[in-house]
């Protein structure tokens, strides 16, 4: 009977996958090559400066490929629109352009009164930045339009700027609301004109990327607190409550007790109005969840609620018998082209960048999600430019600052919406609307708009919950959020985004300052070297010291690097330099002591020798004498001369006195420190005179030093700040760790390393 007779069919199927698993164990890879330092691997590979873009040149060409070029990228829709599959998509764009615009009449009236002007403004904010964005954006499915945030930051704007106290009648006290509004339309237009220009030349400069300075939790905190600021704003319209409007920092904290101290005048027509709303409202989102499978469309209950309360309040006369507030009188037709007035830049211009980034960040976060999701590409420069021409040419027509709205986009993309066709259909349902039925909805009880704005507020205070998924997943991103919440709920919404840009960039710069910091150990049978207290099987290569960082070195942290570097190679550097230079001068000042003591002694032995002179003596005699006396002088000197040459010649063959043997102060357990600068990304000049002064440092106490991993950017900022030079030169960089390693294996300190401990790599 065979093997494969005597197992069952488990058996062997356990058999064939644990000997799979046993060739996978043994599959492994041999690479023989030489050791390489820096220069031989520029040698090797014949390294070379990448030869320089002339990109500027391309966009100074004139030709006709290059002309249509530019016309198809700034208009996009002359690219896509020659190629739409009308049979595909021409029907599901039609679907979903009349969902969308049945979300966006009531939320433009609702959005309308979230930015303190007339509710018919909402509609002409849901018309013309629409069509526009159809000619000049590059998203298919975003749907652009008035949105909770946006309107909240104008009506900041717009309040604070145009108060209620600021138009009371002198007779009754009363506010004069016509003279109001026309005041803040004209702060909402010329803030959306001064917006769109920032935002078109923020484009047209390529400045799309100023975007990424503000991070998914930064975005998520900061659209939470503004959603907590509109649910506060629409208080007032659900207890028919007349409040003051402060602004600027805490005014949300004033506004919600001034909305506690007024509960008592509250009128009961407008609460109920507004509950009744409300709960129909979230009936209806409830039954569209539950029967979203068998619905082609979500049932429209915005503006079913819209409908009915505006037929039940013209019915019942909810203004005139319950005091409740109604819309009011919404005039037909559009509205001609107003200029904006410069006058007021100046008060609107740190408002208006701040929307227009703020505005564009929504935009792009929300578009570049749909984008990866059906296979295509968002510019984000075309797509800030084609934002900004809609709130641009918006503002001439008296329309307030507009982004895309979460909601809408999602009902665009689960209707069938393909293109921005879908945009133009939504936006010609709203031209019907303002031409001839928007005078229909004059009696709507702005409670309704108000629950409307609330009950659209769902997915936004659903973000709540990231606190505790940020809690499990990054702590750093929930301080991010909670910093950015915060600040948006005290100091107000253009405040708030300041200081959470500030503070996560800090938080950056900080997070550099406070990296890993590890002493690697080599990986047994490998070249992988990894940080000894987490691999408990990595050992210290004996004689070596192999140091990482987990940040790029720059001058926020070089002296911190150096401070952790002599902490982990457990030598306290500094203090055994200290000494060692204290023992040397007090060498040298014993030496010069000495020497002092042997020249006196000398001349005290000179002086000491005295020679008989005969007083009767000729001139013969002296002259003989004087000769003897200075061939005796010459022969002395030359005996000097020989003593010290001698003297020098044992010196020379005496042990250097200037070690740390020599000096009798203890040695390093290591004779090379391996710098692992894998990590870095760039250098700057700190960066260099960091790196120098731990080459001096560690040569001072009879370590040497060696680079490995550099990136060939880094060598080349390292060349062009002339880091390297006599002391200092490529041999010292390695192309990796282990050849470093190895290396210093073959170089170590004759003195220090017996081949015994060289570990076989």
């Amino acid at each position: 009977m065979g093997l494969s007779e005597a197992l069952g069919p488990r058996d062997t199927q356990v058999l064939l996958a644990t000997t799979e698993a046993m060739e996978l164990r043994r599959r492994d890879y041999h690479v023989e090559r030489p050791l390489l330092n820096q220069e031989e691997l520029e040698e090797l590979g014949h390294w070379g400066s990448a030869a320089g873009t002339s990109q500027w040149r391309a966009w100074l060409q004139c030709s006709h490929a290059r002309a249509r070029a530019l016309l198809r990228q700034h208009l996009p829709v002359l690219a896509w629109l020659p190629r739409y599959p009308v049979r595909e998509w021409l029907l599901g764009d039609l679907l979903s352009g009349l969902s969308v615009a049945i979300m966006q009449l009531p939320q433009g009236l609702a959005y309308a009164l979230l930015a303190g002007l007339p509710p018919v403004f909402g509609l002409y904010s849901s018309f013309y930045p629409v069509f526009i964005y159809f000619l000049f954006g590059t998203s298919r499915h975003i749907s652009v339009g008035t949105f909770a945030v946006m309107s909240v930051m104008v009506g900041s704007v717009t309040e604070s700027l145009a108060p209620d106290e600021a138009f009371l009648q002198a007779l009754n006290s009363t506010v004069d609301e016509v003279a109001r509004d026309a005041a803040r339309v004209q702060l909402a237009s010329t803030l959306s004109v001064l917006v769109g220009l920032f935002q078109v030349g923020l484009g047209l400069v390529h400045f799309g990327f100023v975007v990424t300075y503000l991070s998914e939790p930064l975005v998520r905190g900061y659209t939470t607190a503004a959603s907590v600021q509109v649910f506060v704003s629409q208080l007032k319209y659900v207890f028919g409550l007349r409040l003051s409007s402060p602004s600027g920092p805490l005014s949300l904290i004033y506004t919600v007790l001034e909305v506690c101290w007024m509960l008592p005048q509250s009128v009961v027509g407008t609460v109920v109005t507004a509950v009744v709303a409300g709960v129909v409202l979230v009936v209806v989102k409830l039954l569209n969840d539950k029967l979203q499978r068998h619905l082609p469309l979500p049932l429209p209950g915005e503006l079913l609620t819209l409908i009915g309360a505006t037929g039940i309040s013209y019915g019942v006369g909810l203004k005139h018998r319950f005091g409740v507030d109604v819309v009011g009188n919404i005039p037909a037709g559009l509205v001609p082209p107003v200029a904006p007035r410069p006058q007021l830049f100046a008060k609107l211009v740190g408002n208006a960048f701040t929307i227009a980034v703020v505005g564009f960040a929504i935009a792009i976060s929300l578009g570049k999600i749909f984008a990866l999701r059906h296979g295509y590409r968002v510019d984000s420069n075309q797509e800030l430019v084609a934002l900004g021409l809609s709130n641009l040419i918006g503002g001439i027509f008296q329309c307030f600052p507009v982004s895309c709205s979460m909601s809408r986009s999602l009902v665009q993309e689960s209707t069938g919406g393909n293109t921005q066709v879908a945009g133009v259909v939504s936006s010609l349902f709203i031209l019907i609307i303002i031409v001839k039925l928007g005078e229909l909805f004059q009696h709507l009880p702005k409670a309704v708009l108000a629950a409307t704005i609330i009950v659209n507020l769902k997915g936004m205070l659903r973000q709540f919950t990231d606190i505790c998924s940020l809690w499990k997943a990054n702590r750093v991103d929930l301080l991010i959020w909670l910093v950015t919440f915060v600040a948006t709920i005290l100091l107000n919404l253009d405040l708030g985004l300041a200081v959470a840009v500030v503070f996560s960039l800090l938080l950056v710069v900080v997070r550099t300052q406070l990296p890993h910091y590890a002493v690697l150990g080599q990986v047994p049978d490998t070249d992988i070297y990894r940080d000894v207290a987490e691999y408990s099987e990595a050992r210290e290569v004996p004689g070596v010291k192999v140091f990482r960082s987990s940040a790029t070195v720059y001058f926020a942290n070089a002296e911190l690097y150096s401070d952790a570097l002599k902490q982990r190679c457990g030598v306290d550097v500094d203090r055994l330099i200290s000494r060692k230079k204290k023992l040397l001068k007090k060498q040298e000042l014993k030496l010069k002591r000495l020497q002092k003591e042997k020249l006196q002694k000398q001349a005290a032995a000179s002086k000491g020798t005295s020679v008989s002179i005969n007083v009767n003596i000729s001139d013969g005699d002296l002259e003989s004498n004087n000769v003897e006396g200075s061939k005796a002088k010459q022969v002395s000197t030359e005996n000097e001369l020989e003593d010290t040459a001698a003297g020098g010649q044992e010196d020379a063959k005496a042990p250097d006195v200037s070690t740390l043997k020599a000096l009798g102060l203890p040695q390093p357990d290591f004779h090379s420190l391996v710098l692992d600068l894998g990590a870095l990304s760039f250098v700057d000049t700190v960066c260099l005179k960091s790196l120098k002064n731990i080459f001096h440092d560690f040569r001072e106490i009879e370590v040497e030093v060696y680079m490995a991993a550099c990136h060939t950017p880094v060598v080349a900022q390292l060349e062009a700040g002339h880091f390297f030079d006599a002391s200092i030169t490529k041999q010292h960089l390695f192309a990796s760790v282990h050849d470093a390693v190895i290396f210093a294996l073959q170089h170590p300190r004759s003195n220090q390393v017996s081949p015994g401990l060289v570990t076989k790599l």
